[in-house]
């Protein structure tokens, strides 16, 4: 006679004190003696606490240096349309964005036609920053994050044979 195995239940990842953690329920019916054994195994992963904790540093630096580099854009692009430098709008966003490309004044000179100005240390800027923001993030992950995923499992069986 064969022994037949089952799988009755298996229930999804959930978070158990903030470990992802998942249930399989298994059964193997020995033919003819009507035996049952029931085996629970709940694996978990202890790094994901890690890994979630490196994502949201991740997302908090993507999220300044996105701030950062819309404001240097709606600055060029306003330079590029000649805005008029004394409005309201056009004296916030150069005077926030004006120490952001301070450092890169001086490297090309600026053509200008009929009030408008090609601001090549603007666009220069927000390269430096995409780049700065892609370096902070890697770093963030090496030393941060765990790339590695380690299931670990805890196994109960229950033999229920008379």
């Amino acid at each position: 006679m064969q022994d037949r195995t089952e799988i009755i239940e298996t229930t999804p990842a959930a978070r158990v004190n903030g470990v992802p953690r998942s249930t399989t329920e298994v059964r193997t019916v020995e033919q003819g003696v009507g035996a049952v054994d029931r085996m629970e195994t709940v694996a978990y992963d202890p790094y994901a606490n890690k890994r979630i904790a490196a994502v949201r540093v991740i997302q908090l630096v993507y999220l300044i240096f996105g701030l950062i580099e819309g404001l240097i854009a709606i600055r060029f692009v306003l330079k590029a349309l000649g805005a008029n430098a004394s409005a309201g709008f056009a004296q916030f966003i150069y005077g926030i964005t004006t120490p952001l490309v301070a450092p890169f004044y001086g490297l090309f000179g600026n053509p200008a036609s009929q009030g408008s100005v090609l601001e090549v240390h603007s666009i220069v800027a927000l390269v430096v920053y995409a780049l700065l923001a892609w370096l902070i993030v890697r770093l963030t992950w090496i030393l941060v994050g765990e790339s590695r995923s380690a299931v670990q499992t805890r196994s109960t069986s229950v033999d229920t044979r008379l």
